[in-house]
């Protein structure tokens, strides 16, 4: 699927219109285009799917080890931005961290980061980031234990309603030994 940036241009001129605006004036004339250019980029991640990210991203290394073994991968601190799919509002100041145990291969820690940043870029809620980066992660990693934490704020909490602005969404995605281990949570949580 590619982002119709035609469409975009057309629609961002008629809410201009229909806030009572002039697109044809000179702080306006430009804008359908940029922001059609600006939804190219912010939304890249809805034109592939979790198997297609997979493949982008499938680069392991091997790391044999003893099965069962309590080695854990964690990268933390992953910087995102995502758009609620209820609002359209911007999620910001997101930190991703996510943790597997390797079953004898490794993904490059960059790939994560790239993963996470890839599914960002969709219409969605946060809880589904989450949830699409663990599969992701599965599927490159061959492993069922993963893991995904991530905290944000969301504009539509803190810029319209309510507007509690120190307000934080945390969300937590375990799968496989992370959702039935308490002692393995414990480190997960540690190190966070």
């Amino acid at each position: 699927m590619a982002i119709d940036t035609e469409a975009i241009k057309y629609h961002i001129r008629g809410i201009l219109e229909a806030l009572g605006d002039d697109p044809d004036r000179e702080g306006l004339v430009d804008t359908p285009e940029r922001v059609a250019r600006m939804y190219e980029k912010v939304f890249e991640g809805m034109n592939y799917t979790n198997d297609e990210i997979a493949e982008m991203f499938n680069k392991t290394f091997s790391a044999e080890k003893e099965e069962g073994g309590s080695d854990m991968v964690i990268v933390k601190d992953i910087d995102i931005f995502s758009y609620c799919e209820h609002h359209m509002a911007l999620m910001y100041d997101m930190k991703v961290a996510i943790a597997y145990m390797p079953k004898g291969r490794v993904i490059g820690i960059s790939k994560l980061a790239r993963i996470a940043d890839m599914v960002g870029k969709r219409l969605q809620l946060q809880e589904r980031i989450g949830s699409d980066i663990a599969e992701i992660v599965q599927k490159i990693t061959g492993s069922e234990d993963v893991a995904v934490l991530i905290e944000g704020c969301h504009s539509c909490m803190t810029a319209r309603g309510i507007q509690k602005t120190n307000s934080k969404t945390v969300t937590s995605t375990l799968r496989g030994r992370f959702e039935t281990d308490a002692a393995l949570q414990n480190r997960l949580f540690l190190q966070r």
